[in-house]
C-alpha cells in the first residue's frame, strides 16, 4: 500500500516563519534601547575642599642626574639651572603679578636621592607654592606583549 499525500507541498510555509523570527528580534533591538532609563536621582555635590583642581599655570621643574654620584641637574621648565638660580627664579614667578602660577610640578628622574628632592619640594613649598610630584611609569610599560626576558 501506498500512501499519498492528498494536500499539495507548501514548501514556503517553512520560510516565511524564520522570517517573522528575524523581524521580531531587529524590532527588538531597535526599540529595547529607547525603553531603558538610568536609574537614580540628579543631584548636585556639594562644593568640597579635598577636590583637586587642575593645574593650568603650574611650573615644572625636572631634577635629573646620572647616577647617584654626580650632582643633580636642576631645569626650570626648559633651562638648565643651579639651585641657588632656581631658588631666585622661583621668588620671581611667585612675584610676578603677569604669571600667577601657584603650582609646581616636581619631576625626580629615577637615581636622584630622596634627599635632593625633599629639599627642592620644601624650597618650593617655603616660597608658598603648592607641589605635585609626578610619578613615572613602571619602565615594561612601554614593553610589547611578546617580549621575552633574557635567559641567563
Amino acid at each position: 500500500m501506498k500512501l499519498e499525500s492528498t494536500l499539495p507541498e507548501r514548501p514556503g510555509f517553512l520560510f516565511v516563519v524564520p522570517a517573522f523570527n528575524l523581524l521580531a528580534l531587529l524590532i527588538c533591538f531597535m526599540l529595547v534601547p529607547s525603553f531603558v532609563s538610568q536609574y537614580g536621582v540628579a543631584m548636585e555635590l556639594p562644593v568640597s575642599r579635598y577636590q583637586m583642581e587642575r593645574p593650568t599655570d603650574a611650573t615644572v621643574i625636572t631634577v635629573t642626574a646620572a647616577n647617584r654620584d654626580t650632582p643633580p641637574s636642576y631645569w626650570l621648565e626648559r633651562e638648565d639651572v643651579s639651585l641657588s638660580e632656581l631658588s631666585e627664579r622661583l621668588d620671581a614667578r611667585r612675584g610676578d603679578e603677569s604669571s600667577p602660577a601657584s603650582t609646581v610640578l616636581l619631576q625626580v628622574q629615577k637615581g636622584v636621592p630622596v634627599e635632593i628632592q625633599q629639599s627642592v619640594a620644601e624650597m618650593a613649598l617655603q616660597k608658598g607654592f603648592r607641589v605635585w610630584v609626578l610619578g613615572q611609569p613602571p619602565e615594561d610599560a612601554g614593553a610589547p606583549a611578546t617580549a621575552v626576558p633574557k635567559r641567563r
